[in-house]
């Protein structure tokens, strides 16, 4: 197996798996201050939360039309979506600058474990809503980031009838068509169904963006005490396999690492669950949440092998297969003892995934006449399996808030190569999280919060040995500022250090146990503010100071490649009522950065621009008219990262009518 040319393709790539649940908000609230689930696993709001977590509805990502995950989370403060510049293939983003990618995503509660390339894509139009928690998470979710997790949740039947279509046409052939129906069948039971359907290019030669997914769901009233939810999904996307462009040692000569004629990348996945929830009276219940779940990757891409002119290249390809099954059983309890309320939580969780790749180079460099894709010879199998048992009690003492939960998890991984003997390993961990808050006057609430997190590796170390689990501690400290309806204010600081972190070494281009610690410092603010009728105001600002303290030799001390120290975002959005236009306008910065952790490459900081223009037909207020432009300003600077190197997206318009009825 020739892992160095394997990294050079996905290198930059983060990987690992999470979840999360949201409660249901008002459907035109696009300033969101009200509670959530994901941080607690109860409704809590969000001011009682100690904890920096931010909420996105749809109302916002309709807005914004984001076309990706790493869109909808672009202006989230703490949220890096831009390490990797343009590249549609998964979403890859890093929150308080600890990759996300790969443990970093939760699906309506349930983790979302990923592979090297076996990632699950989530296709925006299929999402009611968005929850963001920074920080470790693992106390109630186990294996999870140092740096917070992303809760997906699906779009769920309505009581209501509802229909919609929408179709769309953008930059580069762009052409998308958009359908949502939603409707009762009988008093007890609800269906709907999610679709997209989307032919389009890219700004790059050869980088398709196409793609169907379909998502049935349903709702059934068993009884007065017992509600289940089912929900379904399949996906098929094709989009170019490499974005990456070769970089020499001085980060000076950039050219496509791979040839339009030989750069697919094919993923299908599906999954299906359900949630459901007992009543025990009005203080005990119980939910049970599982998922079953299938990724599939098959791509082809070229890399270089002389970058003098004529260019040189060779094919090759590579495929993964990720199965998976998730099950999170919970028992909630709320009781009063004199002046102090508890909300009690017991669970047990079950995650079981089943991986394999492989892998094919061909020989002979590509032409014209030689595009041959090359057999795939299988690499790695494996199989994790871990159990997890949580506890948790948030208590309100008049103006105190506590909320302190503990966890232990085990985990099995069996590991199989080619003619090498199968490798076991067991690990057990323990995860903590204590959090206190304490409103004083006019809707102040100071907050401190301590919490751990570990996330199991997936894939082969040099020694073709597997990785030790990632742990990581969080101390935070922060106040949030709710003064009225519709505003909240917030400023967090927090200290992280992660041990044990896995990374593709870009000086060899080998997976390697390198990250050995770690250390993020900084603050963030953020606000939501409804400032007048119609006019809605978000902005954001992140200070990151990323190191690493100990890791590969001629790292140590330097910051982490493709982690700005300063970003920040505004956004604002006004529509007067009874007008039917409206318009938004945002503003998105990445300080500099380092483009490798030699700190040898340096990113220069980056400005985009976007704006939307909407209309609502007076005589049909169910039809909208919206214009969408993102990087408005047309820049296309070049970001790299471990040493490779990414062009940005320039500027993309995309028009959308939509009919609801």
């Amino acid at each position: 197996m020739n892992q160095q040319l394997f990294a050079a393709f996905i290198a930059g790539v983060a990987l690992a798996p999470l979840t999360a649940h949201a409660q249901d908000l008002a459907a035109d609230d696009v300033i969101v201050t009200g509670t959530t689930a994901t941080a607690t696993k109860t409704a809590t709001p969000l001011v009682d939360i100690p904890q920096s977590v931010t909420l996105l509805d749809r109302r916002r990502l309709d807005d914004r039309a984001s076309r990706t995950l790493n869109e909808a989370l672009a202006y989230v403060p703490g949220v890096n979506t831009g390490s990797y510049g343009f590249d549609p293939r998964f979403d890859a983003f890093f929150v308080r600058g600890f990759q996300a990618t790969y443990t970093g995503v939760f699906r309506d509660g349930l983790r979302q474990l990923n592979s090297p390339l076996g990632l699950w894509r989530n296709e925006p139009f299929g999402i009611e809503r968005l929850a963001v928690v920074r920080g470790p998470a693992s106390v109630l979710y186990g294996a999870s980031g140092a740096g917070g997790l992303v809760d997906v949740t699906s779009k769920r039947p309505r009581a209501e009838r509802f229909a919609e279509v929408q179709g769309m046409v953008g930059s580069y052939d762009r052409y998308q068509l958009n359908a949502d129906v939603s409707a009762p069948i009988s008093d007890d039971v609800a269906l709907r169904l999610t679709g997209v359907a989307r032919d389009s290019g890219t700004s790059l030669a050869g980088f398709d963006d196409d793609r169907y997914f379909l998502a049935p769901a349903a709702t059934a009233r068993l009884g007065d005490a017992t509600d289940l939810t089912v929900l379904g999904e399949y996906m098929r996307s094709r989009t170019g396999a490499s974005a990456a462009f070769y970089n020499d040692a001085g980060g000076v000569t950039r050219i496509p690492l791979s040839d339009p004629r030989f750069n697919d990348l094919t993923h299908r996945q599906w999954r299906a669950g359900y949630a459901l929830e007992h009543r025990f009276g009005d203080a005990v219940s119980f939910h049970q949440n599982l998922r079953v779940q299938d990724v599939t990757v098959d791509m082809a891409y070229s890399y270089v092998t002389d970058p003098t002119a004529p260019i040189t290249r060779l094919g090759a390809r590579a495929a993964d297969w990720t199965k998976s099954v998730n099950l999170d059983d919970q028992l909630r309890a709320e009781l009063t003892t004199g002046a102090v309320h508890h909300r009690l939580l017991i669970g047990l969780d079950f995650n079981d995934v089943r991986y394999r790749s492989a892998e094919g180079f061909g020989t002979a460099p590509l032409t014209d006449t030689n595009l041959a894709r090359p057999p795939l010879v299988p690499t790695t199998r494996q199989r994790f399996s871990q159990i997890g048992v949580y506890a948790q009690d948030e208590v309100e003492a008049g103006a105190l808030g506590l909320t302190a939960g503990v966890r232990h998890d085990w985990l099995d991984a069996r590991t199989d190569v080619p003619a090498a003997p199968t490798i076991e390993r067991d690990d057990r961990r323990l995860s903590g999280r204590v959090g206190a808050t304490l409103r004083v006057a006019k809707g102040v609430t100071p907050y401190l919060n301590w919490s751990t997190s570990f996330e199991p590796n997936v894939g082969l170390l040099l020694d073709g040995t597997p990785a030790r689990p990632t742990g990581a501690r969080q101390y935070e400290g922060g106040v949030k500022w709710n003064p009225r309806s519709g505003v909240l204010l917030s400023a967090a600081a927090f200290d992280i250090r992660q041990r044990d972190g896995v990374v593709f070494d870009a000086s060899t281009g080998i997976n390697r146990q390198v990250q050995l610690d770690l250390r993020s410092r900084g603050a963030e603010l953020e606000a939501s503010a409804r400032i007048a009728a119609g006019l809605d105001l978000t902005a954001a600002y992140a200070l990151t100071d990323m190191r690493i303290r100990r890791g590969a030799a001629g790292t140590i001390g330097n910051h982490l490649s493709a982690t700005p120290r300063h970003s920040g975002s505004l956004w604002a959005d006004y529509a007067p009522a009874g007008r039917g236009f409206g318009l938004g306008a945002g503003m998105r910065y990445l300080g500099p950065s380092w483009g490798d952790d030699a700190n040898a490459i340096q990113n220069h900081a980056r400005t985009f621009a976007d704006a939307v223009i909407h209309y609502d037909v007076p005589s049909r207020a169910p039809l909208r008219f919206q214009l969408n432009a993102t990087n408005l300003l047309g820049a296309e600077p070049v970001t790299c990262a471990a040493g490779f190197c990414y062009r940005d997206q320039g500027r993309t318009v995309l028009a959308s009518a939509r009919y609801r009825f």
